[in-house]
C-alpha cells in the first residue's frame, strides 16, 4: 500500500484505561510487523484535545491523512465537530475540502460505531477482534463514509438573533429517556466504568415521560417519512405525511433517539437493527419513538400511569438486547406487551430524512439532547432540528472496514 501520513491518537481514560497498553502490546508491534511508519503518535490529555491534535496534523501535511483512534464514540464525535466547525490553514488554506481516513481500535465502553461495522461474536473481546479494523488497513482494503447527524439548537425568535449551536454525530442523536441516561451516567462513570452505569441511570429515570411536538422530514430525494410495517416487514410510507411529506407527532414520549451508521449503541444492544437489516438508498436516519398514548389502556397522564408504563418501556428495551426484537412488540386490547397479534406497534420505528424536536417550555428533562453522548440543553421556546447529511466528494470520514 502506498505511504500517507499516518496518525496514531490513543484516550488513556475512556472506557476502563487500557488504550495504551492495549496499543503498546498489540497494534504498535503490528504496525511495525507491517513495515508501517507512523508519522506521529499522540495521547489525549483533555477534553476537545483529539479534535485539536487532528486538525494540527492535517494542517502539516497534504494528501490523504489516515487516523488510527484508539477510542469509544465520544472521542471521534470530538473529532468530527472539530473538523466540521472550523477552516483548516496551514498546507490546506486553499484546500476546498479534506477527508480523514480512520482507522477503530475499540477502547471505549460501548463502542457503538465499531461493533456495528464489525458484528460481535462471543470473541469480541479478543484482541484480534479489536485490530479487525487495523487488519483491513494493512491490507489496503475499503473505506466507507460515514453519514453525518447535524443537529442545530435554536434560539426562541428575538431582536437579538446568536448564532445556533450545532452538534454533528456519527453515532446517535437523541432526547426523551436515551439523553437522561447519558446525562445522569456520566457522574456514575468514576465508580461504574462499563455499560452497567447506564442501565443504573435507566433504572433512575424509567418512570421519566416527555412533553414535545416532534416533525419527521421527510428524505432529500424520494419525499418520504416512512415507517416500518411488521405484518409487512419492510418500511411503508407513513400514513400521516402530509402534502410537503413532513409527519407531524405529539407527545408525551417516554423514548426517542435517532442513528446513523450504527443497529445497535452497545455490542447486543441493537436498538435501530433494521439500518443493517434494510439499507437505505439514500441519505437518512432511523428513530426509535415510544409514546405512551399508543397504549390502548392510555386515560391521561398521572403518577401512577408512569408508573404502570415503565414496566413496558423496560420490556422494550429488554427487547433490544435480544437481537432488536423490540421492534416487533404488539399491545393486546387491555394493554399487555406481546410478540404476536394485530395490535398496535409498541415502538414506532421511522425512517426518514431528519426531524424537528420542539419541547415543552415547562418540561425541564424535554430540553436534554444527546449527540454522541455528548449532553446540550435546548434553550426554552427554542428547538433542536437534526439532517441526515453526506460530505461531498473529497471531504467527510471514511473508516476501514
Amino acid at each position: 500500500m502506498t505511504s500517507c501520513p499516518l496518525l496514531v491518537i490513543y484516550n488513556p481514560v475512556c472506557g476502563n484505561g487500557t488504550a495504551e497498553a492495549f496499543f503498546n502490546e498489540h497494534v504498535f508491534p503490528r504496525l511495525e510487523e507491517a513495515h508501517l511508519q507512523v508519522t506521529q503518535k499522540m495521547t489525549t490529555g483533555a477534553a476537545g484535545h483529539a479534535g485539536t491534535i487532528v486538525i494540527e496534523f492535517l494542517e502539516r501535511y497534504e494528501g490523504d491523512v489516515t487516523v488510527i483512534l484508539g477510542s469509544g464514540d465520544g472521542t471521534l464525535h470530538e473529532i468530527i465537530n472539530a473538523l466540521s466547525l472550523v477552516a483548516l490553514k496551514g498546507v490546506r488554506e486553499s484546500v476546498v475540502s479534506s477527508s480523514v481516513r480512520v482507522v477503530l481500535v475499540p477502547c471505549g465502553t460501548a463502542n457503538a460505531l465499531y461493533c456495528s461495522l464489525f458484528k460481535p461474536t462471543s470473541m469480541h473481546e479478543s484482541p484480534a477482534y479489536k485490530l479487525e479494523s487495523l487488519e483491513a488497513f494493512i491490507r489496503g482494503s475499503k473505506v466507507v463514509p460515514l453519514t453525518l447527524a447535524v443537529t442545530t439548537l435554536s434560539s426562541p425568535p428575538s431582536p437579538k438573533q446568536s448564532c445556533p449551536k450545532v452538534a454533528v454525530s456519527a453515532v446517535v442523536t437523541s432526547t426523551a429517556l436515551h439523553a437522561s441516561i447519558l446525562h445522569d451516567s456520566e457522574s456514575l462513570r468514576k465508580e461504574m466504568p462499563g455499560i452497567e452505569r447506564f442501565k443504573v441511570a435507566a433504572r433512575n429515570n424509567i418512570t421519566q415521560w416527555y412533553s414535545s411536538h416532534v416533525k419527521l422530514l421527510p428524505t432529500p430525494s424520494a419525499r418520504l417519512v416512512e415507517i416500518y410495517d411488521p405484518d409487512q416487514k419492510t418500511f411503508v410510507t407513513h400514513e400521516d405525511s402530509d402534502d410537503h411529506g413532513i409527519v407531524d407527532v405529539y407527545g408525551p414520549f417516554a423514548y426517542f433517539l435517532s442513528t446513523v451508521n450504527v443497529d445497535r449503541l452497545e455490542p447486543a444492544f441493537r436498538i435501530t437493527p433494521l439500518a443493517s437489516e434494510f439499507v437505505s438508498s439514500e441519505v437518512s436516519l432511523d428513530i426509535i419513538m415510544i409514546r405512551p398514548c399508543r397504549d390502548p389502556t392510555f386515560v391521561m397522564d398521572t403518577i401512577e400511569a408512569r408508573h404502570v408504563f415503565a414496566e413496558k418501556s423496560t420490556a422494550v428495551l429488554t427487547a433490544a438486547y435480544q437481537d432488536g426484537d423490540h421492534i416487533n412488540l404488539r399491545y393486546t386490547d387491555d394493554g399487555k406487551i406481546t410478540s404476536e397479534g394485530a395490535g398496535p406497534t409498541v415502538v414506532e420505528y421511522i425512517r426518514c430524512g431528519g426531524w424537528e424536536w420542539i419541547p415543552d417550555d415547562i418540561d425541564e428533562k424535554a430540553h436534554l439532547l444527546c449527540s454522541d453522548g455528548a449532553i446540550f440543553s435546548i434553550e426554552k421556546g427554542g428547538r433542536a432540528a437534526c439532517r441526515a447529511a453526506v460530505p461531498a466528494d473529497g471531504a467527510g470520514f471514511l473508516v476501514y472496514v
